[in-house]
């Protein structure tokens, strides 16, 4: 009976030590693609870098699942996308608005989280 126990609340633990993804709201816009707004899951990382996914959708465009907005520092990131196939795409670099701060633009992309 206390290994029963035990391998319960071995199994309960995994769950609490990651981060639940906060709702917010996303727009992303790149050149070439569709620009998405609209829900999305938002994970915060380490040091201020997040990553994005859509809600109630598989893609933001085209066929990114998945953005991660990596700072370099202050008011600089690397920002990159994930594909359906599992590729890690490199967007490039990228720096905070200075008209909207929850913003983040790159030569021809912009990232854009409200929470």
């Amino acid at each position: 009976m206390k290994q029963a126990v035990f391998l319960v609340a071995i199994a309960a633990f995994p769950f609490a030590a990651h981060a639940k993804p906060a709702p917010a709201r996303c727009l992303v816009a790149s050149a070439g693609e569709k620009s998405y707004s609209g829900p999305c899951r938002f994970l915060p990382e380490a040091k201020g870098s997040f990553s994005i996914a859509p809600v109630g959708r598989r893609v933001f465009s085209g066929e990114v699942t998945d953005i991660s907005v990596s700072l370099t520092g202050p008011g600089a990131a690397e920002v990159s996308g994930l594909t359906t196939s599992g590729v890690n795409s490199r967007w490039g670099s990228a720096r905070r608005s200075r008209r909207d701060p929850a913003c983040w633009e790159g030569s021809d992309f912009r990232v854009c989280v409200y929470r």
